[in-house]
This record gives structure tokens, sequence and C-alpha cells, in this order.
């Protein structure tokens, strides 16, 4: 059995976990499945959106300690180096949306998941945590970056130096996950569905320029925007756009 499954519904790439049995926690051959579904999401042109969720019970546990721990220690890297990095702290940039639904627990690699992505659902009993400082080591999937940039210092540090686990509804407050629903994972592929039926370019021009504004600040964004606006401009898809303004109906976007 697959301990992760995917599948393909119109321009969605689901990506699904699927080691219930250890509540989805992180092994080697998950963390290797999960960068080889990103490259595929980020390698396939007719794939513009992904959704990743769990079944289960979980989301995750987070990584598998038991494996995954000797495997780091010795001083290999988490994801294989020549795949997309889902936590987006090494490698190739993803230039993709994904959208999360989250359940049950949702903890140490499971935030820094989020944190990487674009939005999250959560159902409304999920318990967070970002909990490795009570294992002697600390977050290094990200949080210690994007947690402060997402909620805030003292927010980030509330849960970064104490372990201490959350809820769904503090998630929401400091902005961690985006909506609770109780069918997170139907609200998720809802979104991704949503977006994938955008023109492709200007999602990812849009998604690029907001990433810009993190990796080096608002005024490279800034020099960014127009150049970026003409060559959408001159797309096909922008072409599209117009004439299904202009007719009254559904634009049907090729990402040209």
């Amino acid at each position: 059995m697959a301990v992760l499954e995917t599948k393909t519904e119109g321009h969605v790439l689901h990506m699904v976990l699927n080691r219930s049995e250890k509540m989805n926690a992180f092994n080697l051959e998950m963390l290797a499945a999960l960068a080889a579904a990103y490259t595929q999401l980020e390698d396939q042109d007719e794939l513009r959106c992904g959704v990743l969720y769990a079944n289960g019970d979980h989301f995750t546990a987070g990584l598998d300690l038991g494996e995954v721990g000797p495997y780091v220690k010795a001083g290999n890297p988490l994801f294989p180096a020549d795949k997309i990095d889902p936590a987006q702290v090494s490698g190739r940039k993803r230039t993709k949306p994904v959208v999360m639904a989250v359940q049950g627990y949702c903890l140490t690699l499971g935030i820094e998941l989020i944190l990487a992505a674009d939005i999250c659902i959560a159902a409304t009993q999920t318990k967070f945590g970002q909990i490795e400082i009570k294992r002697g080591i600390y977050p290094f999937c990200g949080a210690t970056i994007r947690l402060m940039q997402r909620a805030g210092w003292g927010n980030a540090m509330r849960y970064l130096l104490t372990g201490d686990m959350f809820d769904a509804q503090e998630a929401h407050r400091i902005g961690l996950v985006q909506e609770i629903s109780e069918n997170p994972i139907e609200t998720a592929i809802q979104i991704a569905t949503t977006i994938s039926q955008q023109a492709p370019l200007g999602v990812y021009a849009t998604l690029k320029n907001a990433q810009i504004v993190l990796d080096e600040g608002e005024e490279a964004a800034k020099q960014a925007l127009v150049p970026a606006a003409i060559e959408l401009m001159n797309s096909e898809d922008a072409d599209e756009g117009l004439q299904s303004f202009l007719e009254r109906r559904k634009a049907d976007f090729k990402g040209k």
C-alpha cells in the first residue's frame, strides 16, 4: 500500500497522505513520495494547483523520529535534493499554488508544510503543536522563519519556545489557517478547483510577486510588478480573458 496517493482531477493534483495506521507520521518513504508529488505538480504543464490532505483521523503526527532522526543526524537531507522541497527551505522554488486540509493532530512538519503552502483549511477539532522543543531539538523545516512572518513575533515564540498545543480557533486567530470547516477536505478541493480555473500565468505571477516580498522585500516586488503585467498582457490568456468578458461567457484559459 502506497504511503502517499496521488490522483488528478481536471487541472488539480490531489496528494493524499496514506499512513493512517501510524497517524501519518512521515518516514523516509513518505518524505520522498511527497517531494516526488510536489515535483510532479511543478513539472506537468496540465497541472495548475495542488491539494494536500490525509486519509484517516489525523493529518500527521510529524516526523517518524525513530527512522528519520538517525538519517538526518548523519547529515542527509530530509527531502531528496533532486526534487521540490515541500517545506521550501532548499532547492527549487515551487511556482504553483498548494491548498491544504488538516484534521486531528497536525504536529511539527505538518505545521511547517502549512507555512510553506498557500492556503489551509482546518477541521473544527484539529490540534496543532510545534513540539520539537520537547524532544530536545528544534523546528528545522521553516517554522522559525515563517511562523514569525505569518503570526508575528510574540505569537510565534508563544508556541515555538513552549511546544504547547493549540486548537483550530487559535490557529485561525494567528493566521496559520484561513478557514475552519466541518468538511475541510471538501472545502480545500473546492478552493483548489477554483484556482485551477483562473488564468494559470496570472496565478503563477501573483504567487511569484508575493514571494518576492518575503524573499527580497517590498521594493524588489514593486520593481517586478509592471514588467510582469506587460508580459501577461501579451499572453493568449489575456486575449481570452478580454474576449470572454465581451462575450459574457466563462473564459477557457490555456496557460499560454
